[in-house]
């Protein structure tokens, strides 16, 4: 064996630099900081987000990043600030505010958007950003808080958890910048799937939090974090310096509210009736259990969410009938059908909950059918209850509204977020198609409380079919009612013309009930803006349940209102030119892998696996996406390789990296190449691609061609053992030895490529999106492009694609 010493000034250490470390030589990644100030006043928070951005290279950068706000947080004001320069952003059509930034980022000015892409989800683009330069901008809401049992909860969540996505890829170049390729049942997977850090990453973004609180009058009696450390001064709470964008905030408060109606001398109000001092009746139920059992739910997750499906089962009497379905990639029964809730059965039900562990994906939409299923047409006279514990990381949550959220409304759906980062927006849509609650688990010392909560919810409620009297309301105005709960107070927005008190009528086991309401004027914008948002999502989830005609009423209501949705966007433009064309670069900023996550063990597992890219990827000369599907472990990462390393767009070398491993958060996966059984079909995307970063080359690189084979080492590993991979793994591997012939190398790797992924047809001649542009060519700030008629020359709903 001949070792060969390596120059002392290509292994220079990096200080802290763990394995899949970022930092180069010219700097970090380009999200510098994340200040999070709120003002809480009673049951409302106002919010302001500032994202801190800088530039540390020597050409100009677009910066993306992908992050999570409050799910009924209403965004209503957006401001980018750079060289002494304040830009305060426009509320525009989503297509328009698009045309705008691409226009400006052409014409070398600054600018900025942001974009909802799911309820809690949200993109970030910052364009023309100047070399050395910082550039911040800034998000404004204001967020209602939930409050039951004596207690608000203000909760902030800090990272985008994977998710999982399901479906067949889709043609067309991809909707965003993301790891996942976009597929049918969900058209933008590109856009929520930002590639995730490798564990304990040295450099991680500055977070500041900041909670002052005001109990509008109410004695508050406890501040309580449950997942962060915090410091705590008279009103004010501050986040502990140091913590990581790894997990949701969570501050509860604990105070007495009262029924109140208060009138925002605007045509808006806002009423909250706390619940009666009444006994409910037991009316017996048809409940069925749907348990996720996918790979992102293993860990603590698990073991809380088996706890909390055996303590539901423990609330059924003999009245009840019930059923228990766990689901991954596939949907498993405890016994068939619906069963009477005897001991015997309860026990079995419990036993079949014990042997649950974490594997597969999260197929939800056949869990929830097969649910409908068994309660449709034989629950005369008895209440028809949907629990699903899940965290709730899937990506197609429009198909599933659309195919089962109208069956689903005319049940009762209890969902049990279990999760530091869930997804809480899609489980808070599920609870209020069928008027039931949605209960966050962010701990395992969080569970009891939770599941106290969960056993009410289950019972019958208070109060049910509510109406409103002597408020003269707008109609389809008023948000959606549901029933009233033990410990749960009636919170409803809505638009009136006149009235100055309202009465709440409805059922209760005794009879007729209702109670009035005096209002009281406050000069508080955040209710019109908390109503605004309630009542755009409820529009949008008509609209992702079919009713696709509501889309001009959606774009006409935020715009009228001030708030943000999916149909529109926020857009910052500078008037000055910085820069003679546009950025030079462009990266999608990783994100921190969430807290208490842990590897799946299967090859069925995509929520960690296939849509997540461990950030510690080569550099690569051109911005390209590597679509994975049905590939759980290595992956390529949505990123400009080049601005990671300085690559060949400026003249640098393309230096040598960590290969993307078969690797999450917890250590190496175990038994995939077995599993796999050499499917190469499933990796072919991810194989083409390398294909075209090796044709996009200037000229061919040696320590590039050594990285490409040690990640298709990798994927040969993966598939179990591939000849033609392994042989030419182990031939790039020779790259860096003297002699090594570089050219002939790169020939080779072209050719073996080509001959496993077949040709691959070069871009249309003339197409300026080829290389770089993410955007799909129906992208609603493209004039001119074919399509469907009347749609703008956009393929499906542009909010799905953009």
């Amino acid at each position: 064996m001949k070792i060969t010493s390596l120059e002392p000034a290509r292994c220079l250490p990096v200080p802290d630099a763990g394995f899949g470390a970022l930092l180069t030589e010219r700097g970090n990644l380009p999200l510098e900081s994340v200040d999070v100030t709120a003002a809480i006043s009673g049951l409302i928070a106002g919010v302001e987000v500032t994202q801190g951005f800088t530039n540390p290279y020597d050409v100009t950068l677009e910066a993306t990043y992908v992050f999570p706000l409050p799910d009924r947080a209403a965004v209503t004001g957006f401001r980018m600030e750079a060289d002494d320069r304040v830009v305060e952003g426009v509320l525009k059509e989503r297509g328009q505010a698009r045309a705008d930034y691409d226009q400006a980022l052409r014409e070398g000015r600054r600018a900025a958007i942001a974009e909802e892409d799911r309820p809690d989800v949200f993109t970030i683009r910052v364009g023309n950003i100047l070399p050395g330069e910082r550039v911040s901008v800034r998000l404004s809401m204001s967020q209602p808080l939930p409050y039951e049992d004596g207690a608000a909860t203000f909760r902030f969540p800090l990272v985008v958890a994977p998710r999982y996505i399901p479906g067949r890829p889709i043609d067309g170049p991809p909707a965003g910048d993301g790891v996942a390729p976009d597929t049918d049942a969900v058209p933008d997977a590109s856009r929520i799937s930002p590639p995730v850090l490798l564990p304990g990453f040295p450099h991680p973004v500055r977070l500041s939090l900041t909670a002052t609180v005001d109990a509008a009058g109410l004695e508050l009696r406890e501040l309580a974090s449950s997942l962060h450390v915090v410091e705590e001064e008279g009103g004010t709470v501050r986040l502990r310096p140091g913590e990581r964008l790894d997990r949701d905030f969570v501050l509860r408060l604990t105070f007495a509210a009262s029924t109140a109606l208060q009138l925002d001398g605007r045509g808006t109000f806002a009423l909250t009736v706390l619940p009666p001092p009444l006994e409910g009746a037991r009316t017996p139920r048809d409940l069925v259990l749907l348990l996720d059992r996918s790979g992102s739910m293993g860990g603590w997750k698990m073991v809380c969410a088996r706890r909390a499906a055996a303590r539901i089962v423990d609330t059924l009497t003999s009245h009840d009938r019930f059923a228990v379905l766990t689901f991954d990639s596939v949907v498993e029964e405890a016994f068939e059908g619906l069963a009477e809730a005897s001991d015997r059965n309860r026990y079995r039900a419990v036993e079949h909950l014990a042997r649950v562990d974490a594997r597969g994906g999260t197929e939800l939409l056949e869990p929830l059918r097969r649910a409908v299923a068994l309660l449709d047409g034989r629950t005369e006279g008895r209440e028809r209850v949907v629990v699903l514990v899940t965290d709730g990381q899937v990506g197609n949550e429009d198909q599933i509204l659309e195919q089962a959220g109208g069956a689903l409304s005319a049940m009762r759906v209890h969902a049990v977020g279990i999760d530091r980062a869930v997804n809480a927006g899609f489980l808070g849509r599920l609870a209020g198609l069928g008027a039931g609650r949605c209960e966050l688990v962010e701990s395992e010392d969080r569970l009891d409380t939770a599941m106290e909560h969960i056993h009410r919810r289950i019972g019958a409620p208070l109060v049910t079919d509510l109406a409103l009297k002597g408020l003269e309301v707008e109609p389809e105005t008023v948000t959606h009612l549901g029933s009233i709960f033990p410990g749960v107070p009636l919170r409803a927005y809505g638009r009136c013309r006149e009235g100055s008190s309202v009465t709440v009528r409805g059922l209760t086991a005794q009879g007729q009930w209702e109670e009035r309401v005096d209002g009281v004027a406050v000069d508080n914008p955040a209710i019109r803006a908390v109503w605004a948002r309630a009542h755009l999502r409820e529009l949008e989830d008509r609209y992702a349940m079919g009713e696709h005609d509501l889309e001009e009423r959606i774009v006409r209501t935020s715009l009228e209102y001030g708030v943000l949705c999916r149909f529109t966007a926020y857009v910052a433009v500078d008037t000055r030119q910085v820069a003679g064309e546009g950025p030079r670069h462009r990266v999608i900023q990783p994100v921190e892998p969430p807290s208490g996550w842990e590897p799946p063990q299967s090859p069925g597992m995509g929520a960690f696996g296939a849509n997540v890219m461990l950030a510690a990827a080569p550099a690569s000369p051109a911005r390209m996406r590597t679509p994975q599907p049905g590939l759980s472990s290595a992956g390529g990462m949505e990123m400009e390789r080049g601005f990671l390393a300085g690559g060949p767009q400026d003249g640098g070398a393309l230096p040598p990296s960590p290969a993307p491993m078969p690797m999450a958060p917890g250590g190496p996966r175990r038994g995939r190449g077995r599993a796999a059984g050499g499917r190469l079909e499933s990796v072919r995307p991810q194989l083409a691609a390398e294909l075209d970063r090796l044709r996009a080359l200037p000229a061919p690189d040696l320590l590039y061609l050594a990285d490409l084979g040690t990640r298709l080492a990798a994927l040969a590993a993966y598939l179990g053992g591939n000849e033609q991979l392994e042989r030419l793994a182990a031939e790039l591997a020779a790259a860096e030895r003297p002699g090594a012939d570089t050219h002939a190398l790169h020939a080779r790797a072209v050719e073996v490529l080509t001959a496993l992924t077949g040709p691959t047809p070069p871009p249309p001649a003339g197409d300026p999106r080829s290389a770089i542009d993410p955007r799909p060519a129906g992208d609603p700030g493209t004039p001119g492009t074919p399509g469907v008629p009347g749609d703008g020359g956009r393929r499906g709903p542009f909010w799905k694609r953009t």
